[in-house]
């Protein structure tokens, strides 16, 4: 099993002058501890979970071309793009962007957005959820043209491209990976299906249920249920020593049984890398062998 690092809170020490060097610092030793992925999130203001809206966010694709440029094998990955925010041209270029200059290192992570307070506030577009999902899904159809070898024009509902021409291409082909973020079962679940290369589901008593419906829809679509890669997002607390690796390892035991070969998660920051190191000594090797 791989483990992967999401990066949620901006408030470190030091605050914005220090941000940057903390920000490389965290990504060097994420890398060098052997975590697979390293997200951040789509947010123009601090998320609930993390704290108050009015602490530190950056945004998200200027973050990962920055970590791009101090890391050489971990995969960069919005976790996850509002698909509302961007127009889908400049999103597939933003991505394209990052995979060419990580050297193909970029990965889409994409769902139909949630947070209406940031939007409003921001002045981003944010219509109905039953809209949210039409402009995912053609969002998911557009950055894939324009990934592909037609430059030809895209005329959906809501997005019209007259010419998808998209230069350079991405290295890695026949495209970036797709990550589609959720567990709805009727919309989202189709999609990874139908569009994703991975998807993203949530720990809960429900997880098994998640993936069988997620392989009913494969079934549906023609698609290979094994060829998606299963990542959960999960908050691992080892202990400031490292004291709860023993119940982490149990815990990821239990997702790989499941079938899931990923777990993202986020670490306590706030004062340094010590808690990526722990993970490098505690539980990085023994989660490789799940």
């Amino acid at each position: 099993m791989d483990l992967g690092l999401h990066v949620v809170d901006f408030t470190l020490a030091g605050g914005p002058p220090a941000l940057a060097n903390n920000l490389r610092d965290i990504a060097v030793t994420a890398e060098q501890a052997g975590f697979t992925k390293l997200s951040v999130m789509d947010h123009v203001w601090q998320i609930n979970i993390a704290g108050p809206p009015e602490h530190e966010m950056l945004e998200a694709y200027s973050t990962l071309g920055y970590l791009a440029a101090h890391t050489s094998r971990v995969q960069l990955v919005p976790w996850v793009t509002a698909a509302v925010y961007r127009a889908p041209g400049l999103l597939a270029k933003c991505i394209t962007t990052i995979d060419v200059l990580s050297q193909g290192r970029a990965c889409l992570g994409i769902g139909a957005s949630w947070n209406e307070e940031e939007a409003r506030g921001l002045g981003l577009l944010f219509p109905p959820l039953s809209e949210r999902y039409e402009r995912l899904e053609e969002a998911l159809r557009i950055c894939l043209q324009m990934w592909s070898d037609s430059d030809e024009p895209f005329d959906g509902k809501h997005y019209h491209l007259a010419r998808t021409l998209n230069s350079p291409q991405p290295l890695q082909r026949p495209h970036p990976p797709i990550l589609i973020g959720g567990g709805g079962e009727k919309k989202t679940l189709r999609l990874v299906a139908q569009y994703a290369d991975i998807c993203n589901l949530f720990p809960g008593p429900d997880l098994p249920h998640k993936l069988d419906v997620l392989r009913g829809h494969c079934a549906d679509a023609g698609r290979d249920y094994d060829g998606i890669e299963k990542t959960v997002m999960a908050h691992l607390e080892i202990g400031p020593r490292g004291e709860m690796a023993d119940d982490v390892l149990a815990r990821l035991k239990e997702f790989a049984d499941l079938g899931v070969q990923h777990v993202h998660t986020r670490l306590p920051l706030t004062d340094g890398v010590s808690q990526i190191e722990l993970f490098a000594e505690k539980i990085i090797p023994a989660a490789a062998t799940l």
